[in-house]
């Protein structure tokens, strides 16, 4: 399965838990369905992943994590909030520089409409 097969598949997992529970829930309710129904897809996916900074070949654990890390090669950022600002997807950037990940996608489940909540990040990816 290509990133883009995955962001697929993932972007029609948040609609599906979107139009189940609504926006306003906490992000963490979104994480756990998103990472139980991902995972009943078949897909390798993991929670809460730490994201290391490495300097001077030191391995600097700085508190970053990974909302969902799918098949370890898509990186999803989850927001519950009322409008995504710019530093968002800066940050899902950062940590698809720092996992050497090519797609991220940045799902914000407190839009109206989830195709309003939707953000896609590369980095080098060729689609």
């Amino acid at each position: 399965m290509t990133e883009n097969d995955l962001a697929r598949t993932t972007v029609d997992t948040a609609y599906q838990i979107h139009r189940q529970l609504g926006p306003g829930l906490l992000e963490s309710v979104y994480q756990a369905v998103m990472v139980h129904e991902l995972r009943k897809r078949g897909l390798q996916v993991e929670a809460e992943v730490p994201v290391p900074v490495v300097w001077d070949d030191t391995k600097l654990e700085v508190g970053f994590r990974i909302d969902v890390f799918v098949e370890r090669r898509l990186v999803v950022e989850l927001k519950s909030i009322e409008k995504i600002a710019p530093v968002h997807k800066k940050v899902l950037l950062t940590y698809l520089r720092l996992t050497n990940s090519r797609l991220g996608l940045l799902i914000n489940f407190g839009e109206e409409l989830m195709k309003d909540g939707l953000s896609r990040v590369v980095n080098g990816l060729n689609e």
